[in-house]
């Protein structure tokens, strides 16, 4: 291997990464071992399949792929158009299904957008940084992340939406836009946000959002799953009640298991010190990707590095998904944040 890649590469990222798929398969095996281990086992091929994905990527220059991210760009709003035309999966229609393989085109399209949108602002920048404070300079960089939010507004998908949004704020802070623009973005924010929970948002949305800051609101009903995630938590105590011993998982009280609530499922059976791992393997990620963030050698390494903390942060906290509807104990319908 090339002694220059691997005195670049920043190990405590591979580490953590590492740390986290570990724990992410202990966990997953406990959660699936009532149903013939499904998840658990395509979670180990994705693991492999990762693995090469990885290795080939630490030699291709992000210069290269860069160049070809338009092309990218173009696939996932092809992508994204054509999804709108498939059959709805718990009322949002965001799944490409073919059988042995489903997929998510607003999640692949995460890093395509990230590479075209810093692609295109270092082409901005090329004459100066300050190019960026151009109206008719930034309406281009924002009609690029504009396209594929209406896109998967329409799904509906409001949280990935939401992290698209994001992404296009961290970035465009890290490439140096004026802090007027930030001022009366924030102030739109505060305008826009209540009048859109008022006005704008569907009554269930609403509810979810009511629910989710105070469960006991509807315990029997859509903060069931909330109320049963917390005391799978406080069961666990500090040492956890032991793996595959964990009764909110095993008796079918903690659902989903394997996603959502996968890490309330960690606090049942492994306890406070596992969870309090995790939170410190994931800041340590999360900071040493910051950091790669900002030593990055040119700009656009900084801009792309910066999208992926994004995608990291967001992944590590709940999504607020619109197409996300769980079935609780008691038969009736509810949703959950």
């Amino acid at each position: 291997m090339n002694k220059r890649i691997l005195k670049n590469t920043e190990w405590s990222i591979l580490i953590c990464v590492i740390i986290l798929i570990i724990m992410g398969l202990i966990a997953l095996y406990s959660a699936t071992i009532d149903s013939e281990l499904y998840e658990f086992k395509k979670q180990c091929i994705w693991v492999l399949i990762s693995i090469p994905v990885l290795v080939a990527t630490l030699f291709i220059d992000y210069n290269i792929i860069a160049r070809f991210s338009p092309y990218f760009y173009g696939l996932s709003i092809i992508l994204l158009i054509a999804v709108l035309f498939t059959s709805a999966i718990n009322g949002a229609t965001s799944w490409f299904d073919i059988g042995f393989f489903a997929f998510q085109p607003a999640e692949i399209s995460k890093v395509f957008v990230i590479m075209f949108l810093s692609y295109v602002i270092v082409k901005i920048q090329k004459k100066s940084r300050k190019e960026i404070n151009k109206i008719s300079k930034l309406a281009i960089i924002l009609s690029v992340v504009i396209l594929p939010i209406i896109l998967i507004a329409i799904q509906p998908d409001y949280g990935t939406a939401m992290a698209y949004i994001i992404s296009l704020i961290l970035i465009l802070y890290v490439a140096g836009i004026d802090k007027k623009y930030i001022i009366i973005s924030f102030i739109i924010l505060v305008i826009t946000i209540p009048l859109m929970y008022f006005f704008i948002l569907p009554e269930h949305a609403k509810s979810r959002i009511d629910v989710f800051l105070n469960p006991d609101l509807d315990p029997r009903g859509a903060g069931y799953n909330i109320i049963q995630s917390k005391i799978a938590i406080g069961a666990g105590k500090l040492f956890g009640m032991g793996w595959l011993k964990g009764t909110q998982t095993h008796l079918g009280f903690l659902y989903p298991k394997t996603t959502d609530f996968i890490f309330s499922m960690i606090g049942e059976e492994l306890g406070f010190i596992a969870c309090s791992l995790i939170i410190v393997v994931y800041v340590v990620l999360i900071t040493k990707a910051i950091n790669v963030a900002k030593t990055a050698r040119d700009d656009l390494g900084s801009y792309i590095a910066m999208g992926i903390v994004r995608y990291i942060v967001i992944s590590c906290s709940r999504k607020y998904r619109d197409d996300n509807r769980i079935t609780s104990n008691n038969g009736n319908s509810s949703t959950f944040c």
